[in-house]
């Protein structure tokens, strides 16, 4: 399966809400285990996406809800004798007929979904990163990701499980230039993901260069990497 690199994003958020057909799925499934760009664009939608599976306790429908609400409805009021309604006749604008009420509040509540929907997307995209960097390790495999936002702030996700002796730290680093020299955006605490609060630093560039190394205990004692580089990467701009 071949993707244009501009359209992956879009592929992984419509993979990780559902929106593809079957067999697109599949596809994207298949292509994500060779290709480590599309595999930290699907970890990056799921990221993104994660408060649409947490903000709210899945609920079970009573059965009896809508028996509930078609008692509470009006009646349809009687027609008289020696009256019919054709096939053709205009209905009411006022129709209260539980059967009508029902379809109503079905595509109000539709409605209301898609929007709730829809705001929440708005809101989990509102703030993008200036660059991304997928880092790999010496093999070429995938490890991390890190979304830099030029605001002090910066994202790290772990795509695998590192083996992190308990006296060890996971160190994320970038170089923003070579009189610089590297610093340090923070630590891994454990092998999860974390929002790192960097110090203040330039503007992220393209192809600036991040990486992981396994430091001691609360960090390098040096202020600069003195561990195993576990991956690295250069910056690239979203698109």
């Amino acid at each position: 399966m071949r993707h244009d690199r501009k359209d992956l994003p879009e592929i992984a958020d419509e993979y990780v809400l559902g929106l593809l057909e079957p067999s697109a799925q599949a596809e994207v499934e298949a292509a994500m285990e060779r290709d480590a760009a599309l595999r930290a664009a699907v970890a990056a939608s799921r990221e993104r996406f994660l408060p649409l599976d947490t903000a709210v306790e899945p609920a079970a429908v009573d059965e009896g809800l809508w028996g509930r609400i078609e008692a509470a409805l009006p009646t349809a009021p009687a027609i008289p004798a020696g009256r019919s309604v054709s096939a053709g006749s205009s209905p009411s604008s006022n129709d209260n007929r539980p059967r009508a009420w029902r379809a109503t509040a079905l595509s109000a509540l539709a409605a209301s979904l898609l929007l709730a929907v829809g705001l929440a997307w708005s809101l989990t995209r509102t703030v993008e990163p200036l660059v991304i960097a997928v880092l790999l390790n010496e093999t070429g495999e995938a490890q991390a990701v890190v979304e830099d936002f030029g605001n002090d702030t910066a994202k790290v996700r772990l795509l695998n499980e590192f083996a992190v002796p308990a006296d060890k730290t996971i160190q994320v680093w970038t170089l923003p230039s070579r009189e610089m020299g590297p610093v340090s955006l923070g630590l891994v605490r454990g092998s999860q993901s974390a929002v790192l609060q960097a110090p203040a630093l330039p503007r992220p560039r393209r192809d600036q260069l991040y990486e992981l190394t396994l430091e001691q205990a609360g960090g390098s004692p040096t202020g600069r990497p003195t561990g195993p580089i576990l991956a690295k990467g250069f910056a690239r701009r979203p698109l």
